[in-house]
Order: C-alpha cells, then structure tokens, then sequence
C-alpha cells in the first residue's frame, strides 16, 4: 500500500474512534489549545504554572466570567448579546455592598456581619439583577430595540448609576460568611473534597449507565462499551485529579493559627491542613450542569435553540418570541448578580471598577466555546473552558511578565481566530456559506 493510501486508512481510524466516541470536535479542539497553553507556560514557568497554587488561583479567578458565560451562551444563541453584563455585574455589587454595610443594618438594628443581613442582601442581589435583566429583555423584545443598542446604554448608564449608589467610595465587606463565597477564605478541605469527588464521579458513571439503558429502551444506536468505559474513565480521572491536585495546596501557617485562636483554641504544633475545593468553583460546577440540563432537557431551552436558529420559524409555530427574550435577559441578570456576589467576596470589597472590561470577556469565553454569533449553537460546557482558556492565558503571561496591554492583544487575538475557525468549520459542514 502507498504512504498516501495509508495516510488516508489511518486518517478514517482517528475519525472513526473519535465518532465511536461521540466526542465533538470543537471541544476536542478546545482541549488540545488548552493543553498548549499549559505544556507552554509550564515550560516557560519551570513547572510553577501547574502548582496547586496556580491552579487554584486560575480555577477560583475563572468562576465571574464562567457564571456570566453560562447566560451569554443563551443570549446569542438566540441572536442577541449583551453587552452590559460587565456593568450589571458592578450595579449588583453596589447594592450589595450598601446592603450588607448601610441599609439592612439600620433598618434591622443590627451591625454588620449578621447572617439575617447576608441572606437578605443575597435575596436583594439577585433579585435586582433578576429585574435589570427582565427590563433589558422587555426593551428587545416587546419595544423591538436592538439589543446592541439597550445593552450598550445599559453599559453606560448601571456604571454610573453603581458609582452613586456608593458615592464614589469603595466598601470593605469583611463579614466572614460572605467571604465563603470568594475562594481562599471558603474552601471544603481535603477529605471533605475527596469525599465530594468520589460522589461526583459515581453520579457520572450512574448518568452514563441510565442513559444507556434510556436509549436502549427506545431503540437507539448506543455506543460499544468500551466506548463508555473510556469516557467513564476520562470523566472520572478529570474530576479526581482535579480534586487531588487541588487538596495538595496547604492552608498558610500563619492563617491557620488565626483560625484557631478565633475560635479560643491553640494551633497543636506541626498541624497542617489543605485549601481542597473553592466553594466558588462549586457554584460555577452547579450554574454549568443546571445550564447545561436547562439547555437539552427542557422547553425553554428547546425554544432558545429553536429560536436562534430560525427565528421566523420559531414564531410561526407558536413560540412566544417576546417573552422568551425576556427569560434570556432576565436570567442573564441573575447571573451577574451571582457573578457579583462572588466577586465582591473573593475581592473582600466592592470598587467602582469591578467588573470592568468583563462583557468582553464574557463574549469571548462563549465565542472561543463555540457559541455561533449567528446564533442557534452554542454549548454550556464549551463556555466554561473558554472562559477557563482566556484566564489560564492571562495568568500564564502575568507569570512571565508580560505587560497587561500586551495581555489583552492576545486575547483579542485568540477571540478573532476562534471566531475565524468556527466559520471555516461551520463552512465544511456546509451550516454557512
């Protein structure tokens, strides 16, 4: 046999393995470019990229933009975008803040650092948020404006708004309970992790085997077993390997120390304990997976997709167009306020500037994806990694000392050439022209 006619048999096996395994391409793509930036930073770092350090910092940097990504995939798919998710995030923020340090303490009689106050504010949040994005959402789809145009006026106008709703000022927010939620200071440690990962990985195995037993019921072609094994064995090696590596970062010494003396208690000497997982990864995990079934297994996400893909269509047989652009807002806008919450949390106060920038992120985590901006395609998961790819560059690079302008050259860069080969993709399976 030729080279060239084993080039091409050996070229029909990859494919065939890849479409026994039902792994998207996209996504195999996604992970391969992520595998780059990390074997090339790992290199350039000596090895320090990949710490339990790095990692930990990159996952719990990662969840703002992953939450608010998760939203964004649906408000494109459906042929929209929003571009005051950045903003949003900040009004949020603002009112969270004067609720946890002015409002609700008056009004309640309490001081700061209530748990009555937190949970409250919390509720306020993202209920604000809720309703910022339902107006956004009424203004696109019952007034018919572009929404280009109300979210860049929602851009301008909920950051000015957030900078008098502080009057100008930062607000420190130290109140334990709410720093649970911002990473460092609220993690699971490493046997309530590794418990939590064993879970994880039964309920994913438990998922594949039901829904093999689900297709079999109705006649569907299933994959072989070896096929499941193999992605049973990927799934579960991810998770345990992240929990692992993440359990092998130790809490500081000198923090530690103070925990124990907040609760009146000596350190014993030679105690140690590890970070294990953030809890703030935990909310993205839990916005990713409930996305995720919203997006396949429900009515409204069948319409979001059904939507996008042919809007006309979609109006013609039934949907209610307007007030489904009003859910896709308005879940955009719990988002932010969730986005917010860990934000302020992990920053331990809440800035005029937070947020800022973050509705071009937000766009290129979902874009880099796979999020079509012609919308009808776009995957939950997809949004994450891209979202986990941008922040993994940005701290490659920081790592190095490249200059933040240059960082965000880059990244700009890597948002153009992704939208690039989506079309040159979309073209070869003749979706476009």
């Amino acid at each position: 046999m030729s080279d060239q006619g084993l080039s091409d048999q050996s070229s029909v096996n990859r494919r065939s393995v890849i479409d026994t395994l039902e792994i998207d391409v996209r996504l195999l793509g996604m992970l391969m470019a992520f595998a780059a930036v990390a074997v090339v930073f790992t290199i350039w770092t000596g090895g320090t990229f990949v710490g339990p350090r790095n990692v930990f910092n990159i996952a719990v940097q990662t969840v703002p933009v992953g939450i608010m990504a998760c939203g964004m995939v649906f408000v494109i798919v459906a042929r929209h975008i929003d571009l005051s998710v950045g903003s949003m995030l900040a009004m949020c923020s603002a009112i969270m803040a004067m609720c946890q340090t002015a409002w609700l303490p008056t009004v309640f009689g309490t001081e700061f650092g209530n748990s009555a106050v937190l949970a409250a504010t919390v509720v306020i949040g993202l209920a604000f948020g809720t309703l910022m994005g339902a107006v956004t959402g009424w203004l696109v789809g019952y007034q018919r404006i572009p929404s280009f145009i109300v979210t860049l006026g929602g851009l301008f106008v909920w950051r000015n708004v957030n900078w008098f709703t502080t009057n100008g000022q930062s607000v420190s927010l130290t109140d334990p309970n709410l720093l649970m939620f911002g990473g460092t200071e609220g993690v699971l440690g490493s046997t309530a992790s590794w418990i939590l990962g064993f879970v994880a990985s039964a309920v994913a195995v438990w998922g594949i085997v039901a829904s093999r037993r689900n297709k079999q019921s109705h006649g569907f072609i299933v994959k072989p077993v070896w096929a499941e094994t193999v992605m049973a064995g990927l799934i579960i090696g991810v998770i345990l390997f992240f929990v692992g590596w993440l359990s092998r970062y130790p809490i500081p010494a000198a923090k530690l120390k103070r925990l124990f003396e907040a609760r009146g208690e000596v350190m014993p000497d030679g105690y140690t304990a590890m970070h294990g997982l953030p809890i703030s990864v935990l909310i993205l995990i839990a916005v990713g997976v409930l996305m995720t079934v919203v997006a396949r297994k429900t009515t409204f996400g069948r319409y979001i997709f059904a939507t996008g893909g042919n809007p006309d269509a979609a109006e013609l047989s039934g949907i209610n167009t307007r007030v489904l652009t009003v859910k896709i807002f308005a879940l955009m806008g719990f988002l932010c306020a969730l986005a917010a919450l860990v934000a302020q949390a992990r920053l331990q106060s809440h800035g005029n500037d937070i947020g800022m920038l973050e509705e071009l992120r937000v766009i290129a985590a979902a874009v880099i994806g796979g999020t079509a901006l012609a919308g009808g395609v776009g995957t939950i998961y997809g949004a994450i990694l891209g979202a986990l790819i941008m922040q993994s560059l940005q701290s490659g690079m920081a790592m190095v000392g490249v200059d933040t302008p240059f960082q965000n050259i880059v990244v700009g860069l890597v948002l153009i050439i992704a939208v690039w080969v989506d079309i040159l993709y979309r073209k070869r399976l003749g979706l476009s022209k």
